[in-house]
């Protein structure tokens, strides 16, 4: 696991980060100067991925043209290795129940996959790229990033972020729901407002101007708001209650999104300006809001610092799942146990069964997480495990990663379900079933070393086969493991990969 920080990012590396709003698609290129990230790329498209949502489900004319403008983003990618690229889906892809259908042809066009991470997750990335953009001083701030699908809201102070929220509003969205076929009007807009006053309502406690200093605004929406109130005069700088007042009056004067014409408005935001100054003000409202200023900083550039980190051994992830150890009171002894022999079991298995660096890392994850169950209960531990590593907000992780280490968790003993694999992606299907055979021999170790050392012993693998050799007669003098092992073989049968040990 451990990677010298020089050789894994040397000075002048190039990252890239590319975040898939529910509103716009956004490309980042950066190159690694002196520790910090200097932009080379920079580019952003109109989607609106969110508008083809339609009973949950992205219309095919949504998923073609997210497919066009990622084809088109790949030509600026060939400078960029694969690891070193990081593809993040928000909102959009979040609700879609369908998101496969554009996720798995993407992956292809970009040669990277994509992770739909939650909103707590968003939430973090946006801190993270906002905080880099301000000075490093001490005072606690609000940071609000109004998105096409959710708003999230972080309060934090310089790189830490200490209370994440994500709502479901968002420009797109109640575009869509309260303005239909783009008409305009008080009571529509009146729609729009009361909606998000009654999303923030729920927050109030938590995020009320009694808890920060200052607040500060990402994402285009707001950006587009500061342009407006700024060229009119109503505002020097910033948002601020009264230039809200005059733009909001100011759009209520057309008819329809179409008919929207403003000096410092682009063409591609009329649909998404009248939403955006509803939820704005809601926010203004419901928390005691005086004062915005907007930052440049956002989701894609907190990728890019995340991907930093990981890149550099600073990964958010291994604070996370030690964190969770500590909360659930882990035996680590234990847990060390499980992960010296997962990490014996993957070493001599990766070459036949193509294992990969990020598949040790979910393995060592899988150990170290796996018995946190037993704060809920001994008894079917490991469901209770699958159960938080499923459903738990754990910073750094995609949805997709937090699926597997709770398919890791729940078949790490006992039968394996029919629906274990359910939500696992089809291509993702067998190399989790080889990390599935690796956590329960692993697991089923540890119970040995409970009294006596594990021996040496020799693993020869192949596609299909995994052959285990004890030193002589060790197995004799350990009938309870060889025992577990005859019960393993007919469970890895099913999972594709035949147990011989002697």
């Amino acid at each position: 696991m451990e990677v010298d920080n020089q050789e894994s990012l040397p000075e002048g590396s190039q990252l890239a980060a590319i975040d898939l709003g529910s509103n716009s698609f956004h490309l980042i290129i950066a190159k690694i100067e002196h520790g910090e990230m200097r932009p080379v790329e920079v580019l952003a498209e109109k989607v609106q991925l969110g508008a083809g949502l339609e009973n949950g489900h992205l219309s095919e004319e949504a998923i073609e043209r997210g497919l066009e403008c990622l084809t088109r983003f790949a030509q600026l990618l060939d400078s960029v290795e694969p690891e070193r690229i990081r593809v993040v889906g928000t909102n959009a892809l979040r609700v879609a129940k369908n998101r496969s259908d554009f996720t798995k042809p993407a992956k292809r066009i970009l040669g990277a996959k994509v992770d739909v991470i939650y909103g707590r997750e968003e939430a973090r990335l946006v801190y993270l790229g906002v905080a880099h953009s301000l000075a490093d001083d001490a005072q606690s701030r609000l940071v609000i990033d109004i998105g096409g699908g959710s708003t999230e809201l972080i309060i934090g102070e310089r790189f830490e972020p200490q209370r994440l929220e994500s709502l479901q509003m968002g420009c797109v969205s109640y575009g869509k729901a309260c303005f239909p076929n783009g008409e305009i009007s008080k009571g529509n807009y009146r729609n729009a407002y009361d909606r998000a006053r009654l999303q923030a309502f729920h927050i109030r406690h938590g995020y009320n101007s009694g808890h920060w200093e200052e607040c500060v605004g990402s994402s285009g929406t707001l950006q587009a708001i500061e342009t407006l109130i700024t060229q009119n005069g109503w505002g020097e700088g910033g948002i601020n209650h009264k230039g809200l007042q005059k733009l909001e009056k100011k759009l209520l004067a057309f008819k329809t999104m179409e008919d929207i014409t403003l000096d410092g408005l682009a063409a591609a935001r009329r649909s998404v300006i009248l939403p955006g100054v509803a939820i704005t003000t809601a926010l203004f409202d419901v928390l005691g809001i005086e004062h915005m200023r907007t930052s440049k900083g956002a989701l894609r550039e907190g990728v890019i610092y995340d991907l930093m980190g990981r890149l550099s051994h600073e990964d958010v992830r291994e604070r996370t799942i030690n964190a969770l150890m500590q909360r659930y009171a882990v035996d680590t002894e234990m847990a060390e146990v499980v992960e010296r022999r997962a990490r014996t079991l993957f070493t001599a298995t990766r070459m036949s069964w193509q294992l990969t660096t990020s598949d040790w890392e979910l393995l060592h994850w899988a150990a170290r997480s796996h018995e946190i169950g037993m704060a809920i209960s001994h008894k079917h531990f490991n469901r209770h495990s699958a159960y938080l590593l499923r459903n738990a907000d754990l910073p750094g992780f995609s949805q997709e990663e937090q699926e597997q280490l709770a398919v890791l968790a729940l078949g790490q003993r006992g039968k394996l379900g029919d629906g274990l694999f359910t939500e696992i992606g089809e291509s993702d299907q067998v190399r989790m079933k080889y990390l599935v055979c690796i956590m329960r021999l692993a697991a089923c170790f540890k119970y040995v070393e409970k009294l006596a050392q594990l021996p040496d012993f020799s693993i020869l693998a192949s596609e299909h086969n995994l052959t285990l050799e004890f030193p002589k007669d060790w197995l004799q003098e350990h009938p309870l493991t060889a025992q577990e092992l005859q019960g393993e073989q007919a469970v890895l049968e099913k999972l594709g990969v035949s147990l011989l040990y002697s």
